[in-house]
């Protein structure tokens, strides 16, 4: 009974993993830590927790690095960490951690349309699953442009309005009025689309290099070191180096170990046994709690344009997960070109039904 129920209970604290992950960012960013710093704290740290994992269980099947390896694993880390992380982290800046969740859940479909352009995808119009990614992605791109063009009333939770009396909180709360949402959804994209080219590059790279762990921790070494010299050019002053026993040091050190070490290790069980498009299905998950803690802790006003364009892009993303899942069980010969092998046969999927809740190999969203 309990290993029926254990993916579940798995993949449900890996979305309040995600979701603290949100809040604690927005925290630390409204009291004034450097997402430059913030950034590079959070990829050295993961490389540090995933180096010696990966020293010990893959050293008899990590192949040697070549130049064009090499190039590929500078190239994630300048999308991921480097472009990804800071226009998302700027994007929230601007906007709230719900509304930054929330447009993360695009991901799949901005994944699904460079696919399509770089011929990785095949879309077959005529079926139901070629019909159901199409529909899915522009569903999304509607949903995702309802929450810029559209705030509506401000719905309030329970506690939120007393809460905002707090320092940081209030803050937050009295700055959102001047908050620019679509300067701020335009960084979120921006970011989005570097994930998605991200998930692209890294599912070329894992075929010539086989040792996710080992790739993963090279990929946040390789990160953390672009984003320190992205960082001292941006950051003049040694103060924005300063971390104390308070948010600045929890949110490097709670992304670093939570977003990359465990959610790895989590979503890793998780696809072996149910696939991808049941880790997918829990992402929006994260974007309610994340709706939910922002509002109460950090006493963030949640619009009811961002709640219907929420729903609508989780509409959306179960569309075109529905039709990638459909792939995986008619299409296994077409299928089994867009996995790269792994392990003695093990298969890793293209990662476009990967959502942004979650990490991939390792490798921490925004």
């Amino acid at each position: 009974m309990f290993d029926k129920v254990k993916p579940y209970l798995l993949m449900v604290g890996l979305q309040f993993g995600s979701a603290g992950m949100y809040i604690i960012s927005k925290e630390t960013l409204n009291h004034g830590m450097s997402r430059y710093v913030l950034i590079v704290y959070r990829n050295a740290i993961a490389a540090i927790a995933l180096a010696p994992f990966a020293l010990v269980l893959e050293r008899k099947i990590r192949p040697k690095m070549t130049v064009a390896v090499f190039i590929q694993i500078m190239a994630l880390g300048f999308l991921e960490p480097v472009i990804d992380q800071n226009f998302a982290f700027l994007g929230m800046t601007y906007t709230s951690a719900s509304f930054t969740s929330a447009i993360m859940n695009a991901v799949p479909s901005i994944t699904f349309v460079m696919a399509l352009i770089l011929r990785i995808e095949r879309v077959k119009i005529r079926e139901i699953r070629g019909q159901a990614k199409i529909i899915g992605t522009v569903v999304t791109f509607a949903g995702a442009l309802l929450m810029t063009l559209y705030k509506g009333p401000i719905i309030d939770f329970i506690g939120s309005i007393g809460h905002a009396a707090g320092g940081g909180a209030a803050a937050a709360s009295s700055s959102s009025d001047g908050k620019h949402w679509v300067s701020g959804t335009l960084f979120i994209f921006i970011g989005c689309c570097a994930w998605s080219a991200f998930y692209i590059l890294q599912s070329i790279t894992v075929k010539r290099y086989p040792a996710e762990m080992s790739l993963s921790s090279l990929i946040c070494l390789v990160g953390a070191m672009q984003s320190a010299a992205v960082a001292v050019v941006a950051e003049r002053h040694p103060s924005a180096w300063a971390v104390g026993w308070d948010s600045r040091l929890l949110a490097p050190v709670y992304t670093g170990l939570v977003s990359s070490g465990i959610t790895y290790y989590v979503q890793g069980l998780v696809l072996k046994s149910r696939g991808p498009v049941f880790v997918t299905a829990f992402n929006p998950l994260c974007m309610i709690i994340v709706a939910a803690l922002g509002s109460i802790i950090l006493a963030e006003k949640l619009y009811l344009g961002s709640i219907i364009g929420g729903v609508v892009i989780a509409v959306g993303l179960y569309c075109v997960v529905w039709g990638k899942g459909k792939d995986y069980q008619r299409e296994p010969a077409d299928i089994s070109d867009s996995h790269v092998k792994v392990d003695h046969g093990q298969a890793q999927k293209l990662p476009i039904t990967a959502a942004e809740g979650a990490t991939v190999n390792g490798v921490a969203k925004m």
